[in-house]
């Protein structure tokens, strides 16, 4: 994307709400990200690096465009839709996290946990491009082993969050 002279990547997600806080159909603005893939051997950059597309030890430390994420925080504000915001974690899935996951990533300062996102990220800031993310909180963290969650409630989870994060993106790509 960065070779073809794409300079913003937004990314969007369905997660699980780790924060006790946060219930289906909330979007949460990404602030920052836990790459527990990349922290067990999984990092999309391993392997030879090629220079021209990005530098070998890519920066983290502001994987999330500061200035994007302050329009989208206005965006939503003018727009009346709640923006939560917190720290989302990645995880290989396919399976769902059980209960034992989901309290040590409350624990490790998890908001919202997914199978995505992460992997992208890193890619397109090591690429140099600017990088706003969104999760659509699709189920309740499941921490005591008490419910089951499953592929249909995050689909209709998704039904009330689409709409909400559409309007956010097209505020903010107005401002840009």
């Amino acid at each position: 994307m960065a070779r073809m002279g794409l300079e913003i990547l937004i990314v969007t997600n369905a997660a699980g709400g780790v924060n006790p806080d946060f219930a289906p159909g909330d979007v949460m603005l990404i602030t920052d990200h836990l790459n527990l893939m990349g922290m067990t051997g999984a990092n999309p950059l391993m392997g030879p690096n090629i220079e021209e597309l990005g530098p070998r030890f890519p920066d983290m430390s502001q994987a999330y465009d500061l200035q994007l994420m302050a329009q989208a925080r206005k965006t939503a504000v003018e727009s009346g839709i709640t923006l939560r915001e917190g720290v989302y974690c990645g995880l290989s899935g396919p399976s769902f996290e059980g209960p034992a996951d989901l309290r040590f990533l409350r624990l490790a300062g998890t908001d919202a946990v997914g199978m995505s996102t992460v992997p992208e990220v890193i890619v397109a800031r090591h690429g140099g491009m600017r990088v706003l993310g969104f999760s659509g909180i699709s189920n309740k963290a499941n921490l005591d082993g008490s419910t089951v969650t499953t592929h249909e409630e995050v689909i209709e989870a998704g039904k009330v969050i689409t709409p909400k994060i559409e309007q956010i993106i097209r505020g903010v790509l107005r401002a840009l």
